[in-house]
């Protein structure tokens, strides 16, 4: 009903009555004077949100949920498990972080135990819901932590101390906590569990699972991921019971509103491709993403070199330095940022025209997020990769799991290139990159045909056959046609190494029957040579000298006993009685033959004659003594022998 505010001009006459609208087939419209009792409720207000929450919303700007929103909303509100699978930005953070501020808003917190937790992988994806959180919840009375590293810790727990209804943490940071005993999880009764695919490539499940089982199990849980690997699978079939799946978009697809382009280029031309895309694209703000953290920092000083307003931000800066630059970037102080794949999840900057992907990712899945950094919130956005002809496997699998090709881009002034025709895998040693097939092939020809290819070694030949074929070695004619030779000069080149390898057969044969001939006059000779030592050592023994008056000394006048009964002798028996004392600590050294110093010396100068010691082994000399027999030298040797025994017959 519709209550005039003003009265006709005659007191008497009966108010007049406006016929309704509805009646009259036509809209609901506003007359001036008049106020709708029943004004319309908004989007988010249909959802089940409170009117704190809506005005907040209102305020920044969002009128219509987006889909992820509209389905997740009103099942978190009903207390129920969920399972969320949207590309990335869809709006998914605002999917679970509206309806908490709901359900929380009813009663306080305790010191130390905080009554819901969200899980996010980087630090500053949890930064970012905690503005959202500020910004969301600014009409409610409820008290947030961020506990992620890089921070100090004694202020973390002062925050702890004082009651946290929501805290957002690390999956390090938050054990590390626990662990010291600054935090209590068991009235935690609403989990979060924010790009799950970005925690299994992260490596941080076993941390996750650790923390789940610090909750209590009467909990409701949220998992939201883009992509759906079947280990995400497994992880939400362990935290979650009766879950409800919402999936608004395919896994892993790439929004409609991102225009995206692949340029090959070669390796060497990779940065100045950036730089010529940077300036034809008109880029208002971009966010340039490579694959480890040494490039982001070349690339970096490159584009600062060309006078280009760039910033750096990877996981080895100082965060308070990571912080600083995310917010430049954030003001528009900058232009360009060149980061690795600790900003392409969930960082979500307002109007982010470009995306670059100066290496393309090593998983596809990063590929979706990267990209995903731009064309949000409805807004029209670019996205381009740079890749050389190696990486065609990596490419390939993008396409695979977004399920179209990558349209390709020509860069105005390059080489153009085209795939790598092996399979396309980068191998690294000690060289670097191993160099493509195509180009070894014609070089393994080359060589082949200089003649300068290498045979493999054979094995090791017999000797004799190894100086037959050096002395036909030496026999072949040297003059020789590079190009090739007749017919009659091969078989005349034949017929020479068969007479040359006859020749060498022959001689071969008779320096064998000489070899033979020399050690059987040697064996002789040696056997003749020891019946000659044998005779002269057993005409050479050593025989007791005369016996001889002892010469007078003087201790045997002061000795009471006397002089000794017996002549003292100075052999290898012992000494005079009077040197006792003074040769007892003595080693006593035998008497030494003279007649016996020539052999001796010739056996010191290791002589090629054997000497005594072979008497005993008869007529089986071994061979190793039969090595150096020389006759010239034995008949030396001999000479010695016989004067050594004619002065034994003396």
């Amino acid at each position: 009903m519709r209550v005039p505010l003003t009265e006709s001009p005659s007191a008497n006459a009966d108010p007049i009555e406006l016929a309704d609208p509805a009646d009259l087939g036509g809209e609901s419209t506003s007359m001036p004077g008049e106020i709708d009792s029943e004004p319309e409720l908004s989007p988010f207000a249909r959802l089940g949100l409170s009117d704190p929450v809506v005005r907040a919303v209102a305020e920044m700007g969002y009128r219509h949920p987006t889909p992820i929103q509209e389905q997740a909303i009103p099942v978190v509100l009903a207390g129920r498990d969920m399972l969320g699978v949207a590309q990335t930005g869809t709006g998914k953070t605002a999917g679970f972080t509206l309806p908490m501020l709901d359900i929380l808003s009813g009663s306080r917190a305790r010191a130390r135990m905080p009554r819901s937790l969200i899980l996010e992988p980087t630090r500053e994806l949890a930064l970012q819901v905690a503005e959202n959180f500020l910004q969301y919840g600014k009409y409610l009375k409820l008290n947030h932590a961020l506990i992620i590293g890089g921070e100090s810790m004694s202020d973390q727990k002062d925050a702890l101390m004082r009651g946290v209804d929501v805290l957002i943490a690390t999956p390090g940071r938050l054990l590390d906590m626990f662990e010291r005993g600054n935090i209590l999880l068991t009235d935690a009764k609403l989990l979060v569990i924010d790009e799950a695919d970005r925690m299994l490539d992260m490596g941080f499940i076993p941390d996750v699972e650790r923390i789940v089982a610090m909750l209590p199990r009467s909990r409701q849980t949220l998992f939201f991921s883009a992509t759906m690997a079947p280990e995400i699978l497994r992880l939400a079939d362990a935290f979650l019971q009766n879950p409800k799946q919402i999936t608004v978009s395919r896994s892993a697809s790439v929004a409609t509103t991102i225009t995206a382009g692949l340029a090959l280029v070669a390796e060497h031309d990779k940065r100045e491709a950036l730089r010529r895309l940077i300036r034809t694209r008109n880029v208002q703000n971009a966010l340039i993403f490579c694959n480890r953290k040494r490039d982001v920092d070349i690339l970096n000083k490159s584009l600062h070199r060309h006078n280009f307003s760039v910033g750096a931000l990877h996981g080895d800066m100082a965060q308070s330095v990571r912080f600083a630059t995310l917010e430049k970037f954030k003001a528009g102080e900058l232009q360009l940022l060149v980061c690795s794949d600790v900003a392409a999840r969930g960082l979500d900057i307002g109007g982010l025209s470009h995306v670059f992907n100066f290496d393309v990712p090593h998983h596809a899945e990063d590929y979706v997020h990267r990209i995903g950094r731009t064309g949000r919130a409805g807004l029209e956005g670019e996205a381009f990769t740079i890749a050389t002809p190696e990486d065609r496997l990596a490419v390939e699998a993008i396409e695979k799991l977004t399920g179209h090709a990558i349209p390709p881009v020509v860069v105005a002034g390059l080489d153009p290139v085209d795939w790598a025709p092996d399979d396309g895998k980068r191998r690294r040693g000690r060289g670097g990159r191993a160099k493509p097939e195509a180009e070894a092939k014609p070089r393994a020809a080359a060589r082949s045909a200089s003649g300068k290819t290498q045979a493999r070694p054979e094995p090791a030949a017999d000797p004799v056959v190894a100086s037959t074929d050096a002395a036909v070695a030496k026999s072949k004619p040297r003059s020789r046609a590079r190009g090739g030779r007749s017919g009659a000069t091969a078989a005349a080149a034949r017929a020479d190494q068969q007479e040359a390898a006859m020749a060498v057969t022959d001689a071969a044969a008779t320096d064998t029957a000489d070899a033979d001939a020399a050690v059987a006059a040697a064996t002789a000779e040696v056997q003749r040579r020891g019946v000659i030592e044998a005779e002269a050592m057993a005409s050479t023994r050593v025989q007791p000298a005369p016996a001889s008056p002892p010469r007078p000394s003087h201790s045997a006048s002061r000795d009471s006993a006397g002089p000794a009964p017996g002549p003292a002798r100075r052999d290898s028996a012992g000494s005079a009685p009077g040197n006792a004392s003074r040769d007892s600590g003595r080693d006593r050294e035998p008497a030494r033959d003279h007649r016996r110093e020539p052999a001796r010396r010739d056996q010191g100068r290791g002589g090629d004659a054997p000497g005594p010691s072979v008497i005993g082994f008869g007529t089986d000399i071994p061979a190793f003594m039969l090595v150096r027999v020389r006759p010239a030298r034995a008949s030396t040797v001999t000479a010695d022998a016989d004067a050594d025994a004619g002065e034994s017959e003396e």
